[in-house]
């Protein structure tokens, strides 16, 4: 069931406070891509995304909106930095990076969900190849993938050269296999040794990678050069984790995983392109600035819909969905170039958090930070109270802070509540008995007065 655009907004405030326009602006854009699935293939091939433009200060939830919308409908998303294509002095990776990146996160929804599906039967086959090689006084086998019936009445792997075993030793091996096999379930082995084939990681060329080059032997040659492993000694509660991996990708077909990766990369990807305006801005007769321009120009292809060579085939970034921000303090948007302007039809303005967004962002969000420290808190017997009085002042200090010096946004309250609690974190142990702690007004202006006092800021005032 497709969600609605109002539900998709309920959704987003269950994270993000305020900024409704720019919830509206996503949630729309995200049903327009089932509306769009619902036409004929000919109206389909001639409707494009309608890309987004953010405006607003760090910390108001730019990102955030982009990330939890993604995760929303379990679509690829990519984060990418506008100002790491205008390094000086170095080599930046090329822009069409963002779109493999993106194949990259496709690559993995698709392999996670694939995982899922085998996973029982992997579980099943990491569970006899543990019990194999736990048996006493047994030769060890090199596990192999078993077929799933097999599996389920749990048959064990026989070598060609073994010799026949008799009906007794039969029994008794089904016997000790049978007592392994609940030893392990129980899970009264964990912590047993037992050896095992791991492939080894062949890392990139830290040069050729700093220099975007994403060239992998193995790669390039594919399935022509055998893979390296190497023999581990692992306890069984790290080996089961490998042998499950190992058994899952035996049974998925890597071609299927590539083929739907694409295809969802290219309808339900999100590309969010962060600090666009730092590419923005009146033109310059030289320096570091020149680079500018050419990097809006590289990056207009990719919005306007062109096609991306990555090693698993080609990629269409026609139907993407472009989400970019920026704060645009010195520079406004209309200072991109007009081509890529046109690419980016709605702009929505965020707000700037007020102090009263600061006192709901510490309690209403799913994810609120003292809900956090709670969480952490309790892991050591202490339970933590935050009253009304103390959210207005945790509010308050964050809020001042902001004014006086750099405004980070939200992520403020992540300084302010260490400095809070930074007594408390320390001296908790998990050695004394549960106890209770209230965080009141008293309190916080006792831990925070002296650090973030209220200064004169009218100054800061335009």
């Amino acid at each position: 069931m497709q969600l609605t655009p109002r539900e998709i907004v309920d959704a987003l405030d269950k994270y993000i406070i305020g900024q409704d326009r720019a919830k509206r602006a996503v949630a729309v854009a995200l049903r327009n891509r089932y509306r769009r699935s619902c036409l004929s293939d000919e109206l389909r091939e001639e409707i494009t995304p309608k890309n987004i433009i953010m405006i607003g200060p760090t910390g108001v939830g730019k990102t955030e909106i982009a990330r939890r919308l993604a995760k929303l409908v379990d679509a690829p998303f990519v984060k990418v930095e506008a100002t790491k294509y205008t390094e000086v002095g170095y080599v930046g990776r090329d822009v069409e990076s963002m779109v493999r990146d993106l194949v990259e996160a496709a690559i993995r929804i698709c392999m996670n969900r694939r995982m899922e599906d085998v996973r029982l039967i992997a579980e099943a086959a990491a569970e006899q190849t543990l019990a194999e090689l736990l048996l006493p006084g047994v030769k060890k086998r090199e596990h192999k993938p078993q077929n799933p019936l097999q599996i389920l009445l749990g048959a064990g792997q026989t070598q060609p050269s073994d010799p026949e075993p008799t009906e007794e030793e039969k029994a008794k091996r089904y016997t000790e296999r049978e007592r392994v096999i609940a030893e392990l379930r129980a899970g009264r082995l964990e912590q047993e040794l037992v050896e095992i084939e791991v492939e080894e990681q062949s890392g990139k060329n830290d040069a050729m990678f700093a220099a975007g080059i994403d060239l992998n032997i193995g790669e390039m040659f594919g399935d022509f050069l055998p893979k390296k492993t190497k023999r581990r000694k692992l306890p069984v509660k790290e080996a089961r984790r490998v042998i499950i991996q190992q058994e899952s990708e035996k049974r998925i077909d890597m071609d299927d995983v590539h083929r739907e990766a694409l295809q969802r990369a290219e309808q339900d990807g999100i590309i969010f392109i962060d600090e666009i305006d730092k590419i923005a801005g009146a033109e310059r007769v030289g320096g570091p600035d020149v680079s500018r321009e050419g990097v809006q120009r590289d990056i207009l292809p990719i919005v306007e819909g062109s096609v991306v060579s990555t090693k698993y085939g080609p990629v269409k970034t026609d139907y993407m969905l472009f989400i970019a921000a920026g704060a645009f303090h010195t520079a406004k948007v209309s200072d991109l170039i007009p081509e890529l302007q046109g690419r980016f039809p709605i702009r929505v303005k965020l707000d700037a958090l007020t102090q009263e967004d600061f006192e709901k962002i510490l309690t209403q969000p799913e994810n609120a930070v003292t809900k956090q420290y709670t969480a952490l808190l309790s892991a050591d017997k202490v339970r933590l109270n935050f009253t009304q009085d103390a959210l207005k002042e945790i509010a308050k200090f964050a809020y001042l802070a902001n004014e006086n010096t750099e405004n980070i946004g939200a992520r403020r309250l992540h300084t302010v509540m260490e400095n809070l609690l930074d007594d408390i974190s320390f001296n908790a142990n998990g050695q004394h008995p549960e106890i209770d702690l209230n965080i009141d007004a008293e309190y916080v202006d006792d831990h925070l007065g002296e650090e973030f006092h209220e200064d004169d800021i009218h100054k800061y005032i335009l």
